[in-house]
């Protein structure tokens, strides 16, 4: 116990002395805060004492960045000497020394402060590592407001009433210069904040150079005399060279990057089994795309670099934006160039699936693409999709009130696709419409006329409208003939001029007949109906004497050609007519034309 207590009467006496305390930093600006204090100091001399002032934070800053792990780690914190001063200030206090007990309370008050101010330090540096410079701030802001309360609870005692009245004082005792001491550690303290808040965007910017392992060489550049006139020049602009030479070095590295995306792509993604028939295709169309997207982040990192390293909320979200508008569209790029190789594939394979599946099924793919897209843009611009998900609920009677049609015209649309009612080249007739199915399409059919017009129907108005559709038969395309021959045609002419049409007509190539072989089309599922009516098959062969009309006495030609194609069609009709036109001339039969017979009952003579 004796061995202590003289221990601590040392150490009493060492304090009394005045032993040097502090960092090498903290003894400079309480040498630059004394200086500024002293009394008829010139202009002059404060502005140097101020330059140098600030050329020492500025260099206490490259010195902290390049040793922050260290002082992370280690800080210092005062811990033995505010010990010390705890149980030298007990010893004091029990021997009844008030000058000497506020000495070392003044003492511990500057020691304290100093750990806070170090501890604050410590938590601004940790703070560095934010996602961007507003992020850093906001955290800069909370850890300086946290320290100031505690360090302003140091100083609610004043012990300006223990200074010396006049300046001519004679020299202070120990309590007196620590308590001058404290109120400059007080000053130095606002000092350090405000050059915390004046060089935040430096040491957001050299952390970023600590975490990259460069900061040495970007601080040995710096100093250098020729970039030191160069940086002088480029802060006017908010660049410097190693701003310049990051930008550079990231649009070099992003150019790579491309190249070697396209490599592993070509050399290994698209040699799977189930991509190298579109491979090509898709490099060819994403070529365009990638360039532009390139150019796109190359902006973006530039924009970062030159905000020290740190992004603009607005500028986040608007990159984000295009990020997302990018993937939407290279998404739709590869599945609409793997569904054009589809269908050509499907083409060529007469595959029997129908192209307007095929169609509809790739729009709405395209209409996905689309909402996805749009959502992914939402969420980068910050919309909140959980309220507008649900808000689809609350509003999706009033929008489905709102777009009843547009709902009415897709119901339609899968009312066509699965009613097979017409297909893609099907020659219809929908009301007074009529002409060749161009496209049936998620809210419109498009009908291509005979006279070369565009008509576009509402899928919704064919729940509503008869459909004629004359492609739906696979054997028989009607002739029907009425053959006019006069009155004073002979019986057995007209007998032996029918027989030989109907002979005719029965082994003519070209004519449908109940010996005529054909193949049905495959018919999924059992159905109760007649497959000749269901597939379009018509064999009928009639030819009669049909009429006795005013100016003629009808023969009835009735029957199918074996072909539905209009221009095969209009041959084998024509080769018929020719037929029949040789059958009348060998039997004495000419074709009747409309006449009116005239009789005059005075003269009782017959005139035609």
């Amino acid at each position: 116990m004796k061995n202590i207590l003289l221990l601590l009467l040392f150490l009493t006496q060492l304090y009394a002395q005045g032993v040097p305390k502090y960092t090498k930093f903290i003894q400079m600006q309480l040498q630059y805060t004394y200086a500024m204090n002293e009394q008829n100091l010139s202009k002059e001399k404060l502005q140097n004492i101020v330059t140098l002032q600030e050329a020492s934070y500025k260099d206490a800053l490259d010195d902290l960045m390049i040793h922050k792990s260290d002082f992370i780690n280690h800080p210092k914190l005062y811990e033995k000497e505010i010990f010390s001063l705890k149980k030298i200030m007990s010893i004091n206090k029990r021997a009844g020394n008030k000058n000497a007990y506020l000495r070392d309370e003044v003492q511990l008050k500057s020691y304290q402060l100093l750990r806070l101010q170090n501890l604050m330090i410590k938590d601004v540096l940790l703070s560095l590592d934010q996602k961007d410079l507003d992020s850093f701030t906001s955290a800069l802001n909370q850890i300086i407001t946290k320290y100031q309360k505690k360090i302003d609870a140091l100083t609610t005692k004043n012990y300006q009433n223990l200074l010396p009245s006049s300046p001519n004082a004679l020299p202070l005792n120990r309590l007196q210069k620590n308590i001058k001491e404290f109120y400059a550690l007080k000053i130095i303290n606002s000092d350090i904040i405000n050059n915390l808040y004046k060089l935040q965007s430096k040491m957001y910017r050299l952390n970023k150079y600590t975490k990259y392992h460069i900061i040495g060489f970007v601080l040995l550049l710096n100093k250098q005399d020729f970039v030191l006139t160069l940086n002088n020049f480029l802060e006017n602009f908010g660049l410097s060279i190693m701003k310049i030479l990051f930008i550079l070095t990231l649009s070099i590295l992003i150019y790579f990057f491309r190249k070697l995306t396209e490599l592993i792509l070509q050399k290994y993604i698209f040699t799977l089994e189930i991509l190298q028939h579109y491979s090509r295709d898709i490099m060819h169309k994403l070529y365009k795309p990638f360039d532009y997207l390139v150019l796109v982040i190359n902006a973006n990192m530039t924009l970062y670099v030159y905000n020290d390293f740190s992004s603009f909320a607005m500028t986040t979200k608007f990159f984000n934006i295009i990020y997302g508008i990018f993937f939407t569209y290279i998404m739709y790029k590869i599945i609409n160039t793997i569904a054009t190789i589809k269908i050509a594939t499907l083409n060529r394979e007469n595959n029997s699936i129908k192209n307007e599946m095929i169609n509809v099924s790739i729009k709405i793919i395209n209409f996905l693409i689309l909402i996805i897209g749009i959502l992914i843009v939402l969420y980068f611009a910050g919309v909140n999709l959980t309220a507008v998900l649900s808000g689809l609920g609350i509003g999706g009677f009033a929008v489905a009130f709102a777009a009843k049609d547009t709902i009415s015209n897709f119901f339609g649309t899968l009312s066509i696709l699965f009613s097979n009612v017409f297909s893609q080249g099907d020659w219809i007739i929908v009301g007074k419409n009529e002409g060749v199915v161009v496209e049936i399409g998620l809210r419109v059919t498009t009908l291509r006329t005979f006279d070369n017009a565009l008509i576009s129907i509402p899928n919704g108005n064919f729940a509503t409208m008869e459909v004629k559709n004359w492609n739906r038969r696979i054997l028989g395309r009607r002739i029907k003939m009425s053959l006019g021959i006069k009155y004073d045609s002979k019986t057995e002419d007209i007998k032996n001029a029918v027989a030989q049409i109907r002979t005719m007509l029965d082994k003519h190539p070209g004519i449908a007949t109940e010996n005529t072989k054909y193949k049905y089309k495959e018919v999924h599922g059992a159905k109760l109906i007649s497959k000749d009516n269901f597939q379009g098959v018509k064999k009928t062969l009639l030819v009669y004497l049909d009429e006795f009309a005013p100016s003629s006495m009808n023969i009835l030609v009735y029957c199918f050609t074996k072909s539905v194609d209009w221009q095969e069609w209009l041959e084998i009709k024509e080769d018929v007519m020719h037929q029949i036109m040789k059958i009348f001339e060998a039997n004495n039969l000419e074709f009747a034309f409309p006449s009116l017979s005239i009789y005059n009952e005075s003269e009782n003579i017959f005139r035609e």
